[in-house]
């Protein structure tokens, strides 16, 4: 089986589905706008197609999607004419799936990734209609979510496949690691982009109240990730005079993630809006108690009281309870850890997640063929 990927090369999920599908066996190549930034497709034997380099933001503009992809389209009838594939995968509905709609190649699958489908469709009408446009050109669609599958139904009338981004649990496990605390410390922590989106700043000011009101815990914050409110999430620790018990750790790659959640004695997640919760399960893995906030995928993948508690949205005295609630019964968060760890490995399991998608392109093949 030969496959091409349309999607962004440097993307951690795209290196972990590209990766694992070449490792199946799968003949693979990528098409992917931004240039690679290392080598890690020609360490794995991935044929890279990547004809120019965007800056970030290019997509910002309906127009400019037009007339981008209309010039890539050369480019990318090329790629398909020297590779051959017997399918076409596109990551993300609003950009990498409109290339994929413009080839007029089939079988063609569009995995819905998040802001593709909640945040582009509703900034303008032409976003809208080439995000149905897309849809209704693929011969399947997946979802990284159950709850994202009825935002995608908004826009077309096609069945949608769950297939979740899985965790490796042999890279996510728990495990002793050095904390970058000193000894005796209990360590609340994070590991999200640092963007308006994912309420870091809530974390913030949760885990100030939480300190004030339990010094005796020696709590420390460590917050994994960054972004465009770095500046500003670091000065509103100094505003709330917290700076010393908070690290930012920055960017860290996605290989040593394991290593920062085992530095952890609590999760938290209080987003705005997620279409998922990958880094939720990570932790989960890690044998990590989570507390998060009711949006998106959050508590599709937080079992509430059995392996972490979910809080209203906006609710920092909720948030400050479940908190407290953690850090002052260990045995109830080790028991949520543990039961997170189960669960991850009973629904989330990375090969059963490849192996679905597998099956999505098997079921395919055979229309293909029937086309002539």
């Amino acid at each position: 089986m030969r496959v091409l990927l349309l999607s962004d090369v440097n993307s951690a999920h795209t290196k972990r589905w590209a990766t694992s599908l070449k490792q199946k066996g799968i003949d693979l190549a990528i098409f992917s706008i931004s240039r690679a930034t290392d080598n890690w497709t020609e360490d794995q034997g991935i044929r890279l197609f990547s004809p120019v380099s965007f800056k970030s933001g290019i997509f910002s503009s309906t127009l400019l999607v037009k007339s981008t992809f209309l010039r890539l389209m050369p480019s990318l009838k090329r790629a398909i004419r020297q590779f051959t594939p017997d399918l076409v995968h596109a990551h993300y509905a609003s950009s990498y799936g409109l290339l994929g709609a413009l080839t007029g190649f089939h079988p063609l699958v569009i995995s819905v990734w998040g802001s593709d489908i909640y945040q582009f469709p509703r900034q303008s009408l032409p976003g809208k209609m080439i995000v149905r446009f897309n849809l209704n050109r693929a011969d399947a669609i997946s979802s990284t979510s159950v709850s994202m599958i009825s935002e995608i139904q908004r826009y077309t009338s096609k069945d949608i496949e769950f297939v979740p981004f899985g965790i490796d649990l042999e890279q996510f496990h728990p495990f002793p690691a050095e904390n970058l605390f000193e000894s005796g410390t209990m360590v609340i922590g994070t590991v999200k982009a640092l963007e308006p989106e994912y309420g870091i700043d809530q974390l913030i000011r949760v885990f100030r109240m939480v300190r004030d009101r339990h010094p005796d815990h020696h709590l420390k914050l460590l917050i994994v990730g960054g972004g465009r409110l770095e500046s500003e999430l670091k000065n509103l620790t100094v505003s709330l005079g917290i700076s010393e018990d908070v690290i930012f750790a920055g960017n860290v790659p996605h290989s040593e993630v394991p290593v920062y959640l085992n530095m952890l004695d609590l999760f938290v997640a209080l987003s705005r809006t997620e279409s998922f919760g990958v880094s939720v399960l990570e932790a989960a893995a890690c044998e990590k108690p989570v507390v998060v906030s009711d949006v998106g995928g959050l508590p599709e993948v937080v079992e509430e009281g059995i392996t972490g508690l979910v809080v209203p949205d906006n609710d920092l005295d909720a948030a400050v309870e479940a908190v407290e609630r953690l850090i002052s019964d260990r045995e109830l968060a080790i028991t949520m850890g543990e039961n997170g760890r189960q669960r991850v490995e009973t629904h989330y399991d990375w090969n059963a997640c490849v192996a679905s998608m597998i099956s999505v392109y098997q079921q395919l093949l055979p229309a293909k063929s029937n086309r002539g």
